[in-house]
């Protein structure tokens, strides 16, 4: 039977603004990739939702990302590798300690934003990123976009990495994303999203921008937390999976 991971961005939310239904969406996904305060998130945010993902057996990731809160980690910054390793690393190490105090732990990490994008082809920023997991715990997985380099950084330093994609989001011909700036970069009709989501996980082939369809080989599905319904949609995609003989489970 094929298998597929579903993740969601959660805990976006700081202070008394909340942006993700953490509740809601932690009844649908396997995994939860939790903001740890540098584009979103608080002390408060991140132990409530390592509290509910641990009571409902959801995996519980770090979601690291530039120091870039009013920006919502989706600039371009250009931060020293040294920097960048201590950075992850503390994010990752927050994290811990309440997802510890849940009775769970930090099962994953994943990059968030603007610092996901980069480590697809920068590889001085992926070794940065990888150090960071290292120097927090050797034994996590790190998620990312399938031939990006910081999946390669991954399995040169012995971490398993793990391919994910996004049924949302418009693809181009070489499997990257095709940038949040461009038009149509994101994929807003439920329907298609859907749709997106079984040919990925059964089939591994996504439609591009341009109509062609390409191979992409993931082991987890993204769900954006931060997408107008998206409790609904996230439900959605995942009866359809089940109903179409797609296992739903989370991937470590």
């Amino acid at each position: 039977m094929t298998t597929i991971d579903l993740n969601a961005d959660l805990g976006e939310g700081f202070g008394r603004w909340q942006l993700t239904d953490d509740e809601q969406l932690l009844s649908v996904v396997t995994s939860a990739n939790v903001a740890c305060g540098f584009h979103a998130g608080d002390a408060a945010t991140m132990r409530r939702v390592c509290e509910l993902a641990a009571a409902r057996g959801v995996r519980i990731g770090a979601q690291v990302s530039y120091r870039d809160l009013a920006g919502f980690g989706r600039r371009a910054m250009d931060v020293p590798s040294a920097e960048l390793t201590a950075e992850v690393a503390y994010q990752i190490g927050a994290l811990e300690v309440f997802a510890r105090a849940a009775g769970a732990r930090v099962s994953y990490v994943k990059p968030h934003g603007a610092l996901y994008n980069r480590v697809v082809h920068d590889e001085e920023q992926a070794a940065a990123v990888v150090d960071g997991v290292l120097l927090a715990d050797a034994s996590l997985p790190v998620l990312g976009l399938p031939g990006s380099r910081l999946l390669e950084a991954a399995g040169k330093a012995g971490l398993e990495g793990v391919t994910e994609a996004f049924a949302d989001r418009a693809y181009t011909e070489g499997g990257m994303l095709v940038p949040r700036g461009q038009e149509g970069a994101v994929v807003t009709d439920p329907e298609a999203v859907v749709a997106r989501s079984l040919g990925l996980a059964r089939d591994r082939v996504i439609t591009t921008r341009s109509g062609a369809r390409i191979e992409v080989e993931a082991r987890s599905l993204c769900l954006h937390g931060d997408t107008p319904g998206a409790v609904e949609l996230a439900r959605r995609v995942r009866e359809r999976l089940e109903t179409s003989g797609v296992r739903v489970e989370a991937f470590v």
